[in-house]
């Protein structure tokens, strides 16, 4: 089902090694013990052979979700993966931030992802604020912060382009 442009750009991103990836979870209770969703999102970066290098658990703060932004593309993440604070809740304040710092925006992301999430969650999936695009060099990704959209995220949209990503991004 893909282009064989798409092909030849897929084997040339696979053939660069692994990719580094950050975590950030943006939950006003989660903590490191109960943060299932990085727990989920390491397990699969090892198993895929790239890796994790960089996590933070923050609160839905305006000042902190910049902050995080910054300190995960100044160190060097290819991929930056946000969980938590898409929604349309007062405190929800990750869409906010990010989609205004996002040099590049790639709406199909979200579009993709509301469209499967659909198919879970029904009309409820119009709620969610799930986003990507490039920043400093880096593709940021924010979710919701639940575990199945997460998943969903993961599994369907971004471990498949994953390695694609990075080096579009990067060349």
């Amino acid at each position: 089902m893909t282009s064989e442009s798409t092909q030849q750009h897929k084997a040339i991103a696979a053939a660069r090694g692994a990719v580094a990836i950050a975590i950030v979870t943006v939950s006003d209770t989660r903590t490191e013990l109960t943060d299932t969703n990085a727990q989920y999102l390491r397990a699969q970066i090892a198993a895929a052979g790239h890796t994790s290098t960089g996590y933070r658990i923050i609160k839905d703060e305006p000042d902190q979700v910049a902050a995080a932004l910054d300190e995960m593309a100044a160190g060097g993440a290819r991929l930056i993966l946000f969980n938590g604070g898409t929604g349309i809740a007062p405190r929800d304040t990750t869409f906010d931030v990010i989609s205004g710092r996002l040099e590049k925006v790639m709406p199909g992301f979200g579009e993709l992802f509301r469209m499967l999430s659909f198919e879970q969650v029904g009309a409820a999936a119009m709620l969610s604020r799930a986003t990507a695009g490039v920043y400093r060099g880096s593709v940021v990704f924010c979710t919701p912060g639940s575990h199945a959209a997460v998943k969903l995220a993961w599994e369907k949209l971004i471990a498949p382009e994953l390695e694609h990503l990075a080096w579009e991004v990067g060349r």
